[in-house]
This record gives structure tokens, C-alpha cells and sequence, in this order.
């Protein structure tokens, strides 16, 4: 077996002091300051970085471990044990719970709810596992116990404390020995041997490697909160996200009471995954059936609405898609939409335009997808279509009905991948009717009760949808 070498630290002291600088978008650092990067070409992007290198210690955790070169097929693995957050979503979306030594990210707009749920697993972990250290540079214990007590939580397990000192947070996790630390926020946490302001690029970059250290050498978990810029990206370098083991964005309307989860980095699972949470007055509650909590409002005469089929990571899910045209004020016609790719919607109404003949040419599209949910599969071209034919001729779709399939520029329906189990999601919800690609459709064996609608083109899907008579009051193009 290879041993492990401990990295050993002179006394003796060094020059005063180094200067560095980082870049702000890929974090490569370099002695001399250029205007350019090296690495990823940006320009004005470095910044100045003071380390004092009069460090004369070391922590024991702080160490380098050389171990020698051995053959990928010789290498065991163990099973680690992953620790129940307590929250099925967020187990979901990490790959089936926290593994042991990790480093966590979770990020996302300001009030979306990232330390309402720091809270909340801090809070199931410690009733779970034991104790654990939730670390709080913004808030005061005050209100941190108002925030508990709102959400019905004890807090016993769960010790709170109030730094921003790097040195201080790492004594009091070496002396404690939690089974999870949680940190809210990253942004906040600063090393005093550092001459950088807090919250700048190289204060958040060392400190998420300290962090890091200790995570890995001591076998605990990390959580951090992060902070993003008016861009939607995790402030500080990108180095930061590189560092971590995964990456959790909190997306969803504030005003709107639903939450998602997205994994967009997981060492150690799946990136495809969601979870899907609501935000009540007591905190934040799994969503075990999203498909039935996001159509649940829906009725089955409204114009302008087609349910779709997604999937989100390993398994499906029924949203609501919802189009409004009304004729165009100005002389060019607007496109709005949310939840779901512009260019798409772009594409779906030119289509529409030139291959069936509706008159959107002078007609505001707006398209919105129920939820807040964020939809980017091409699966949902023809539900988008659908709805934005439904809404120009002011008549419903079929009742109890579902749209599946990507439109192509020439109108033909394509196929999508996992068109079964999309189907066997609609039909547990008792919808009736399903419009799917022909292509592909073959071997789906309809559940009972469910009968499939597979079509070629757009034109065949309208009229399976909406039907001839009703199409041909106001659009001559759109023949049986």
C-alpha cells in the first residue's frame, strides 16, 4: 500500500509579501499584470491579489498526500455512505443524499429560498445524524431562530455560529467535529492573511480551498451558499465551481410559490436531475407529484393550453403550456416568452406561418410555461404550437389531451426519446388522448384507457387537436 507524506512547513519566514493576480472569469492567476488573460482572452479582467507569506504554521489537516502511481484496473472502490438530507428532492437531485467529504454549492436569486433550505437539512441531518455547524456571515442568531421557529423547527442539534473569520470558523469545526457544515454564505467568509477585500476573487477562492481541505481530510460534508451577479452566474470565479463537487441552482418566481432544484455539477451523480419544492408559510415542503400540482389548476376549456410530457433527469413530468395572441399594436409583431427558449418560439411561429398559413404575421405571441418551470427540449415544439393555434382560433384543444414531438422547418413532427414513459406519465393522470410523432410511435403500447394520435406534419396535428370545422372558420390554408 502507498504511504501518505505529510507536506512539512519552514519556520523560517519568507519575503514580507507575494503579489498575484486573478482573473475574474477563469481564475488563472499570474506575476505580472497584462490586459489581456492568457487563458481565456478576456480582457480587464485581472486583479490584484496580496498574500502575506509571513505564515509560520500549518493545520493538520492542511496537508499534500504523495502516493504512488498504481494501474486503473487495480484500484478498489469502497461504497461510501451517502447521509440523508431528509428531504427525498434534494436526495434526488445530489444522486441519492450527501456523499461524505463533499463540497456543495447552492446558488440562486436573492430571497428564492437557498437558507430556508440550508435550514431545513441542517435541521432533518442533526434530528438524523447528529450534531451540525451552520456558520452565519449575514444574518444574526435573532433572526435565524425567528426563521426556525417560523418553520417549526427545533434547532436541537444544530449549532449556530456567527463569523466571517476563515480562522475562526475552522477552529470551531475542529472542536466541534460535526457531521455536516453549513455556510451561508461563501461570499462572506474572508482570510485575514489575505490583504483582498471580502467577497473578492481571491478571498473566495482561497477560502472555498481551505474549506475544501478540511471537507476532504476530516470526511464532512460542506454546504455552501452562494451569492449570484445580475447574469445569473455564481459571483466570484468560475475556479469556484470547478473546485466544488456539485452545483445546485435554485431557480423559480419569487412571487410564485414553487421552487426548483437543478443539479448543473455532480461528481457523484447525475446533472439531469430536479427537485421540485413549495414555498408555504412554514418553509419548504417536497413536491412529491409535480405533474399533478402543476396542471391541477388547469381547465379543460380554455383556448390557448396543451399539456406536454417532459422529462426532467430520470423521470417525467406533465406542465401546463400556455399561449396568448392578440393582434399587434405596432407594426411589428412581438414575442414574448417564459419558461421556454425564444428562439425557439421564433422558429414554432414561423413555422406556423409558412407551412400551415395562420396569421401570426400580425399577431403578439406570448407564450408562458405553468410553474415556473423552465422547459428546453425540442419535446415541447408541438404542445407550443398547438397552443398558439388553439389561441388564434379561440377553441380549446381536445379534452383530457397531451402534446409530444419536435417540429422540423418543413412541418413534419420528429421523433423524441422516451416516448413510453411520457406516455405511461399522461395516462396516470387520466388523460384520454395523446398526439405523438408517428416515427417512433410503433412500439409504444398505450396504457389502457389512453389512446395515441400519431401524426406526420403540423397540419395533421392541428386537425387531430382542434378539428377541421373549427380551423377553417378563419384560416382557408389549413385543409383536410
Amino acid at each position: 500500500m502507498p504511504q501518505t507524506v505529510r507536506r512539512l512547513v519552514s519556520n523560517m519566514p519568507r519575503s514580507k509579501n507575494k503579489t498575484q493576480f486573478v482573473c475574474e472569469s477563469c481564475g488563472n492567476d499570474t506575476p505580472k499584470w497584462t490586459g489581456q488573460c492568457s487563458s481565456c482572452a478576456e480582457w480587464n479582467t485581472l486583479v490584484e491579489m496580496r498574500v502575506d507569506a509571513l505564515e509560520t504554521h500549518t493545520r493538520a489537516w492542511d496537508v499534500a498526500p504523495i502516493n504512488d502511481a498504481e494501474e486503473l484496473s487495480e484500484i478498489s472502490v469502497d461504497q461510501v455512505p451517502r447521509l440523508e438530507t431528509g428531504s427525498s428532492e434534494v436526495n434526488r437531485v445530489l444522486g441519492g443524499g450527501v456523499v461524505p467529504g463533499s463540497l456543495v454549492l447552492v446558488s440562486g436569486d436573492p430571497g428564492i429560498g437557498k437558507s430556508t433550505l440550508l435550514l431545513k437539512l441542517a435541521s432533518d441531518v442533526a434530528r438524523v445524524a447528529g450534531g451540525v455547524l451552520y456558520v452565519s456571515g449575514e444574518e444574526s442568531a435573532a433572526q435565524i431562530k425567528i426563521r426556525a421557529e417560523r418553520m417549526g423547527l427545533s434547532g436541537q442539534g444544530v449549532f449556530l455560529l456567527e463569523a466571517t473569520d476563515l480562522d475562526r470558523v475552522i477552529m470551531e469545526v475542529e472542536a466541534r467535529k460535526p457531521k455536516l457544515v453549513v455556510v451561508d454564505s461563501i461570499q462572506t467568509i474572508y482570510n485575514a492573511r489575505l490583504e483582498a477585500a471580502p467577497a473578492s476573487v481571491s478571498q473566495i477562492k482561497e477560502c472555498t480551498r481551505l474549506l475544501m481541505g478540511w471537507a476532504k481530510s476530516e470526511g464532512v460534508p460542506i454546504l455552501l451558499s452562494g451569492h449570484v451577479t445580475k447574469g445569473g452566474d455564481v459571483a466570484g470565479p468560475k475556479v469556484m465551481e470547478h473546485m466544488v463537487d456539485a452545483v445546485l441552482y435554485m431557480e423559480g418566481d419569487p412571487i410564485s410559490s414553487w421552487r426548483l432544484l437543478r443539479s448543473v455539477k455532480n461528481r457523484f451523480g447525475s446533472t439531469n436531475e430536479v427537485g421540485v419544492f413549495e414555498m408555504s408559510s412554514s418553509g419548504l415542503t417536497d413536491v412529491e407529484d409535480p405533474s399533478q400540482a402543476f396542471i391541477a389548476e388547469r381547465r379543460d376549456d380554455s383556448f390557448g393550453s396543451v399539456i406536454v410530457s417532459i422529462i426532467e433527469g430520470s423521470r417525467p413530468l406533465l406542465t401546463e403550456v400556455q399561449a396568448l395572441t392578440n393582434p399587434s399594436i405596432f407594426g411589428t409583431p412581438r414575442r414574448v416568452a417564459n419558461g421556454v427558449d425564444f428562439n425557439r418560439i421564433l422558429v414554432v411561429c414561423a413555422v406556423l406561418s409558412r407551412q400551415v398559413g395562420l396569421p401570426l404575421a400580425t399577431q403578439d405571441v406570448v407564450i408562458n410555461i405553468v410553474g415556473g418551470m423552465r422547459v428546453d427540449e425540442p419535446a415541447s415544439d408541438l404542445a407550443v404550437a398547438l397552443a398558439i393555434a388553439s389561441s388564434v382560433q379561440d377553441v380549446p384543444v381536445r379534452h383530457h389531451m397531451a402534446a409530444i414531438g419536435e417540429i422540423g422547418l418543413t412541418g413534419e413532427i420528429r421523433r423524441v426519446p422516451q416516448l413510453d414513459r411520457r406516455v405511461q406519465e399522461a395516462a396516470r393522470l387520466g388523460l384520454k388522448f395523446c398526439v405523438v410523432p408517428s416515427v417512433g410511435s410503433e412500439s409504444v403500447v398505450p396504457p389502457k384507457g389512453m389512446e395515441l394520435l400519431p401524426v406526420e406534419t403540423l397540419r395533421q396535428a392541428i386537425r387531430a387537436s382542434i378539428g377541421v370545422s373549427n380551423v377553417l372558420r378563419t384560416s382557408d390554408a389549413v385543409e383536410s
